[in-house]
């Protein structure tokens, strides 16, 4: 398989797992992770307590409809994360660019549908 490819389905994995160890070990020690959302620039720590407080909050996550695109040095992914929470559930369509170097990744801007973030927090 690819090294694109199985990065790229680790973070899927280690995303719908809530498992911080692996995504952890996907990500260089400097990579930053960007949101439209918000636009600031994380930290891999800062990253990794942001799954931290998704998975605090939810109670599945899941991706669906997953279109990837090799790009030079990385891939793009658009797709819905299915979230299901105590309350309900819903999707929330993303996409992501995530620049891959030496098998770890480097960066990642991650694109999120700021009104269906809004509708799960009301």
């Amino acid at each position: 398989m690819d090294i694109i490819d199985d990065i790229a389905d680790r973070l899927t994995a280690a995303v719908e797992a809530g498992d911080r160890d692996a995504l952890g070990a996907l990500y260089a020690d400097d990579v930053v992770v960007w949101h439209n959302t918000d636009r600031v620039e994380l930290t891999k720590e800062q990253s990794l307590t942001g799954l931290d407080r998704l998975v605090a909050v939810t109670s599945s996550r899941h991706y669906r409809d997953i279109r990837r695109y090799h790009i030079d040095g990385g891939f793009v992914q658009q797709h819905l994360l299915h979230l299901e929470f105590a309350t309900g559930s819903g999707d929330l369509p993303g996409c992501v660019v995530v620049k891959v170097d030496g098998g770890e990744i480097t960066r990642i801007d991650e694109y999120l549908d700021g009104a269906t973030m809004a509708s799960f927090a009301g």
